[in-house]
């Protein structure tokens, strides 16, 4: 698993409210494995849990345009 975007972004607010991971899955309702998965940068994972997690920093994913390459 690689580091991505989704994957800082939720570790670096996860710091910046001075949250561990377990506090971060408690408050979110999801699975300790499944935040260390999103910080990992797992390929795969549920869209609805990720925003759970998203949620809690006023955040949420959804679509967005491709750029040309």
């Amino acid at each position: 698993m690689s580091k991505t975007i989704l994957s800082t972004y939720v570790k670096e607010c996860r710091r910046r409210y001075e949250m561990t991971q377990v506090d971060l899955a408690e408050t979110a309702g999801v699975g300790l494995r499944f935040v260390r998965d999103l910080e990992q940068g797992k390929p795969t994972l549920r869209l609805d849990k990720v925003n759970q997690v998203l949620n809690l920093f006023g955040s949420q994913c959804g679509p967005v345009p491709m750029t040309e390459l």
